[in-house]
């Protein structure tokens, strides 16, 4: 079924996460660790109210930090390097590996789990639809470049942080405010070491509020709740939904029209989700 509780709740975090792009498009003259930086650090205030302002309940072990470090920090700091490198459009579709990465991986991070031939066969069908999605359906020209390396380790590091959570001891969701803050600090601390300085006006601070409280925000708390309750292998399925929904963001802002390519995709990551949260 794909509306359990759950899903609902990763669904939710996708939504939010579809957002990304397009706020990214608006703040694109910001130094990418400045932006990285200061969204996490808004988006560590959402913990507050969840833990109704308890302090207490944000501790966790030194090695859960850590591990929540790796995922907010490394995969942004991994991705931004791949953007560099790479062309943005190749580097996007190695970096949206990852939700198959959870499919794949979850057996050896999650004991008892197998992957069955339904979700891998889902989880290859929703890939070929984001796949159209990213590129539009255009052939694309392979350049060596480390950027597709910084790429592939951006999408291990969210599939591998996204299944781990669910092996540490046991944290509340809102402990999540802790791991944006540190890592926040950390991309702050990038970016006075590698970017220029740079002033933000008005309007950047309101999109930055905005990505700060979506999907950089309580975009985290949704998928860490959903990953608590739900199968790791379906909700992977489901996140090819995020790469689709974003670019049908972007045509829309834009005033373009999507393109028969887009559809198909649509069709695609629709049928794979279907395949993916089905009972066997």
């Amino acid at each position: 079924m794909i509306f359990t509780r759950a899903n609902v709740l990763a669904l939710s975090a996708m939504a939010l996460w579809v957002s990304l792009a397009t706020l990214g498009v608006a703040l694109q003259h910001i130094p990418p660790f400045l932006l990285t930086g200061v969204a996490l650090l808004i988006g560590s205030l959402v913990s507050l109210p969840l833990s109704r302002f308890d302090w207490r309940v944000l501790r966790v072990p030194l090695s859960t930090l850590a591990l929540g470090v790796y995922g907010l920090f490394g995969y942004h700091f991994l991705l931004f390097m791949a953007l560099r490198d790479a062309p943005p459009v190749q580097a996007n579709l190695i970096n949206y590996l990852w939700p198959l990465g959870m499919v794949v991986m979850a057996p050896r991070f999650l004991p008892g789990t197998k992957a069955t031939p339904q979700h891998l066969m889902a989880g290859l069908i929703g890939f070929a639809g984001a796949a159209l999605a990213i590129t539009a359906g255009q052939s694309l020209a392979v350049v060596p470049s480390w950027g597709y390396v910084w790429a592939l380790g951006a999408a291990f590091v969210w599939a591998s942080y996204s299944l781990m959570t669910q092996r540490v001891a046991g944290f509340t969701t809102a402990a999540l405010g802790l791991f944006g803050l540190v890592s926040g600090l950390l991309a702050l601390l990038c970016h006075v070491a590698l970017e220029p300085a740079t002033a933000l006006s008005s309007i950047d601070w309101l999109y930055l509020i905005a990505m700060g409280l979506g999907p950089l925000g309580a975009a985290f708390y949704l998928w860490d709740a959903a990953l608590k309750l739900g199968d790791a292998r379906q909700i992977g399925v489901l996140s090819f939904l995020t790469p689709l929904g974003s670019t049908m963001l972007l045509l829309w802002v834009r005033g373009e029209r999507p393109s028969l390519s887009l559809a198909l995709s649509a069709a695609l990551i629709v049928g794979a989700a279907w395949v993916g949260t089905r009972k066997a």
